[in-house]
């Protein structure tokens, strides 16, 4: 039957010429799905200038919607592309990757048999430097003692913790957490010296810092980041999973993710290291304490000098900005991580984070549409200055390892 002709302005029929399409991103990248009717291939470093000024990566997604399925199969692709990664895995989800890739994840447990010394240098001490190693073990410190004590520390505090490291860290020895609660509880004469005082008044004025930090040694958190590393990791291989499962304290969680992070990034945060992707599923526990917020946004400042990109996985973006009120600290660490992720891939979302995400994230109205009513696997990609709509496409043997919904379908099933 013939149909009416279609009248349209030339503004809009130059559209429909082909030769007008978007270039996409390159095919120099591992595939991860179609955008309308191309292929769409993402790689940050391969992207980096041309697209992207830093290599940092923010996944947003209500339950179900595919994103655990996305990150899992850009490590596994970007293994064929000499990419490395390590995964710190609250969850348990990374079993089947790792076994996929060929090996053992690490998992750690209160009063376990698997430690992981948090202050160790990393292979790459020799090229940072004795100052630069110090400055990150104190970083962390402090983060860990001001999370631990829901406050920011007094500078007395941060003071006696800079004074208990350097008074453990003498020649090649690597201090442990242990050694510096120690210090801390017993300073010395020349420790007081430094800083005007006396070794009793400095013993009571550090003493919370701590009892905070022996919580980590001898307490309900102990047999993780209480001694020596004992595992001996191969950073060349494809895949590094530290699994956290089995911590069933909320409260400390976010303290054990900076610890572990912190191991990783030793290892992989140095020159001549390789590119490495550093998975943070449920990131947003980071930022609901000030002091892991603030060593989380000076490591992913970190990530353009030692070649690394981290993915921060989250449900939504409610979840950064109710790390604090307004106008506070914590509110503003969380709206800075945003520039801090230059590519954004943004799964469904409900109404009513549609217009505070477009705002914050420069949606387009067609973007804010699409985001309503997206199917599972679909996503919009916005990398650097550029938006694309991506359906992920998933083989049916990466299905079997990533497709974490198995057991709702199955009870779903059986009722």
């Amino acid at each position: 039957m013939a149909r009416p002709a279609h009248r349209a302005t030339t503004a809009n029929v130059a559209g429909l010429y082909p030769f007008l399409a978007g270039p996409g991103l390159g095919s120099e990248a591992a595939y991860v799905g179609q955008d309308g009717t191309s292929a769409f291939c993402f790689d940050p470093w391969a992207l980096y200038p041309r697209f992207l000024t830093n290599p940092n990566i923010l996944v947003l997604g209500q339950l179900g919607r595919g994103k655990s399925a996305l990150v899992k199969t850009m490590v596994m692709r970007g293994a064929l592309f000499g990419r490395r990664a390590a995964v710190l895995d609250p969850k348990g989800e990374y079993h089947d990757v790792a076994a996929a890739l060929g090996v053992e994840l690490i998992r750690l447990s209160p009063g376990g048999s698997v430690r992981l010394n948090p202050l160790d240098a990393g292979p790459g001490a020799a090229e940072l430097g004795p100052r630069e190693v110090q400055r990150r073990r104190l970083t962390l410190l402090q983060s860990i003692a001001t999370a631990a004590l829901k406050r920011d520390l007094r500078p007395i505090e941060r003071a006696a913790c800079r004074i208990a490291l350097d008074a453990v860290s003498s020649g090649d020895a690597v201090p442990t957490l242990p050694q510096v609660a120690a210090a801390l509880m017993e300073p010395g004469q020349t420790a007081a010296d430094e800083i005007r005082t006396t070794p009793d008044e400095l013993a009571r004025s550090s003493h919370d810092v701590a009892l905070e930090l022996r919580r980590l040694c001898d307490g309900d958190l102990a047999g993780m980041f209480d001694g020596p590393s004992t595992v001996d990791v191969d950073w060349d291989g494809p895949l590094v999973v530290l699994d956290l499962s089995q911590m069933a304290d909320d409260e400390g969680l976010a303290i054990l993710m900076a610890c572990a992070t912190a191991w990783i990034q030793a290892a992989v945060a140095r020159p001549g290291a390789q590119h490495r992707f550093i998975v943070l599923d449920e990131a947003w526990r980071l930022l609901n304490d000030l002091g892991t917020g603030r060593w989380l946004r000076s490591s992913l400042k970190l990530a353009r000098q030692y070649g690394v990109a981290n993915i921060l996985v989250i449900h939504r973006l409610s979840d950064l900005l109710a790390a604090g009120d307004a106008g506070s600290e914590k509110h503003a660490l969380a709206s800075g991580l945003l520039s801090d992720t230059e590519t954004r891939i943004i799964y469904a979302q409900p109404d009513g984070e549609v217009a505070e995400m477009a705002a914050l994230l420069g949606l387009s109205r067609s973007d804010q549409e699409h985001l309503v009513d997206m199917q599972r696997g679909h996503a919009i990609w916005k990398v650097g200055r550029t938006s694309h709509l991506v359906e992920h496409r998933v083989s049916d043997f990466e299905k079997a390892i990533t497709y974490t919904d198995q057991a709702m379908e199955t009870n779903a099933g059986a009722a």
